[in-house]
């Protein structure tokens, strides 16, 4: 069977073998064959056949095998259709609230004001290795425009992208404006996609960090964005190929949201009745949902009712007990010493109030405080 006809049952197969083999000569054998499907499923209709390829993954270690293979081979340029024109994204964290509780709600804008502009910033100052031929898109995308059954038409898009001059065109999707409808700080992810000009084994994104780019392109886009009546900042990440910014994406908006809510609700505790004590556990969701969510309440025995929580949806690529590690470092550096895991898979919901479960610090495991 060539790679071409391969089907995703013969994929996962080859992700099985290559995780069980006992020398690295057959792991990269199956890698091999793995990576000319993906191609295949990428640069090919039908577009849902590389979604169906992950959502069929009989495994959590299957399904982050396929996606290394498939990220690493966006990274190196395998899918441009022997063009020139490479395909990046930003991810966005933007957290805004409204400046006044009396304010009714505001939409901040899906598409900036000026893209050019913000491209200069990344040129100016040496974004993706030095490259000076980009060209940044004008909508903030959502999550979804990133998703895998999006990649084909993305890809194939890209390859034609090249203007007469021999520039980049920008590469436009539907924007995603976002709701504001409260005065506590909420995290919204967004992308900004573009294109690059550069050679297929061309190493533009090498450097994972933020450069010196960030606070003037923040200090921009937060501007374009906010509204009368908002407050409003726009944080971006460094520019990565399409399959790994909507990973990155999604930590980050992750750890953000996690931050703020450690932060505010913490000192909203100290302020009224002293330390705060945390439990985290874990739950599953509905089906179609992302399949296990990690939660985090804070609650005081001086103050029952005033417990409060966190809810992190885990993705496919998500730990468990990476997620877990990550708030348990957060709660260590906001001083917060009271820490339980409460042991265990928990449902959804509450079965005495239908709301969303949470654990009080105080309880013993059935003492749920719900939100």
């Amino acid at each position: 069977m060539t790679p071409h006809a391969a089907s995703a049952t013969d994929i996962h197969a080859w992700a099985r073998d290559s995780l069980a083999a006992d020398t690295g000569a057959k792991a990269e054998a199956c890698d091999a064959r793995i990576a000319d499907a993906l191609a295949s499923l990428v640069t090919q209709l039908p577009a849902s056949a590389l979604a169906d390829l992950f959502a069929t993954a009989p495994s959590a270690d299957g399904y982050r095998h396929l996606w290394r293979i498939l990220a690493r081979a966006e990274r190196s340029g395998a899918f441009g259709h022997e063009s020139l024109v490479r395909l990046f994204a930003l991810p966005v964290i933007v957290v805004a609230a409204l400046a006044d509780a009396r304010a009714e709600p505001r939409e901040l804008p899906g598409v900036v004001a000026d893209a050019a502009g913000l491209t200069a910033l990344l040129v100016e100052h040496g974004a993706l290795a030095g490259n000076r031929t980009l060209a940044l898109g004008s909508a903030l995308a959502d999550a979804n425009a990133l998703e895998f059954a999006r990649l084909p038409a993305l890809f194939a898009t890209a390859a034609r992208a090249m203007t007469d001059d021999s520039q980049p065109a920008r590469l436009d999707l539907m924007p995603a404006p976002i709701n504001v409808a409260g005065t506590t700080e909420a995290v919204h992810l967004r992308f900004l996609v573009g294109t690059a000009l550069a050679a297929p084994g061309a190493a533009i994104f090498a450097d994972p960090a933020v450069g010196r780019w960030s606070l003037p392109f923040t200090q921009q886009l937060s501007a374009m964005l906010a509204v009368a009546g908002t407050s409003v900042l726009a944080l971006p990440r460094a520019p990565q190929p399409l399959v790994e910014a909507l990973w990155q994406g999604r930590v980050a908006q992750r750890e953000v949201a996690a931050q703020l809510f450690v932060s505010n609700a913490s000192r909203d505790f100290r302020a009224r009745v002293g330390e705060p004590a945390a439990v985290i556990s874990v739950h599953q969701r509905h089906p179609g949902e992302a399949p296990f969510e990690v939660r985090l309440s804070l609650s005081s025995p001086f103050d029952p009712g005033a417990a409060q929580g966190l809810r992190c949806p885990l993705w496919p690529l998500d730990r468990v007990d990476d997620a877990v590690a990550t708030l348990t470092s957060l709660l260590a550096d906001c001083r917060i010493a009271a820490v339980r895991r409460e042991p265990g898979v928990h449902p959804d919901r509450d079965p005495r109030t239908g709301g969303p479960l949470l654990f009080k610090a105080e309880g013993e495991g059935d003492t749920p405080a719900t939100h």
